[in-house]
């Protein structure tokens, strides 16, 4: 990974507070990197890039634009606290980190009071939730800026089957998991058994990337 990889110095467990740090650093690090767009993918996530670039490209990096998928099929409801006996109900929607969302650059620096130099943290805590929500909260709840949702971001809380394989060309982000016990994963013929391929991501990526050393030389069916 080289310079790609930075240390966040953030606890390895899957808390909210770790989480939280852990996003605190990514956004800090995207401010100072002067890039256009902050896209936000977990690290069981396939990303597509070409239809990625091509989604955003419909969009301005100046204008406020927060784009990804919710998990779930309401606003998330959650407690604002204020010191400690002031509170007050708020309602939002968030896209869910297990699929993956962007953020235009000019909507991130927007975020800048309740984001960056560790507020982002003390954010978090203000409605005990964690990242991704804490994103949605402070993009929805208070900038009052809506999310866009888009059908080409996938995570492993639906059902990975219903994509088809011509479909994956399109889509932005893929995942996996298990649903009721079973196996949940991107439908995908290709060289790889279950077991040498159980997330499907190696099919998936020999499927949009067939002139990839190791994808060309096996054998498909």
């Amino acid at each position: 990974m080289g310079s790609h990889m930075i240390n966040t110095n953030c606890s390895a467990a899957h808390s909210r507070q770790a989480l939280s740090c852990k996003m605190a650093v990514e956004y800090d690090t995207f401010i100072s990197s002067g890039k256009k767009w902050f896209c936000h993918v977990d690290d069981d996530n396939y990303v597509n890039i070409r239809p990625l670039v091509k989604l955003l490209s419909h969009y301005s990096h100046t204008h406020d634009v927060y784009i990804g998928r919710p998990s779930l099929d309401r606003p998330l409801e959650a407690t604002e606290r204020f010191g400690n006996s002031h509170t007050r109900p708020v309602r939002f929607w968030f896209a869910t980190g297990g699929a993956g969302f962007c953020v235009s650059r000019g909507l991130a620096l927007k975020m800048s009071p309740w984001a960056s130099g560790g507020n982002f943290m003390t954010t978090a805590d203000r409605i005990r939730l964690p990242d991704d929500c804490t994103v949605g909260y402070i993009i929805e709840a208070l900038l009052g800026v809506g999310l866009i949702r888009s059908p080409l971001f996938h995570s492993h809380l639906e059902n990975l089957q219903l994509v088809s394989q011509t479909q994956i060309h399109h889509q932005v982000t893929l995942s996996y998991g298990t649903f009721d016990s079973k196996r949940n994963i991107i439908s995908v013929r290709g060289a790889f058994s279950l077991d040498e391929d159980p997330t499907r991501f190696r099919s998936v990526h020999c499927v949009l990337y067939p002139d990839t050393p190791w994808c060309s030389a096996l054998t498909w069916y």
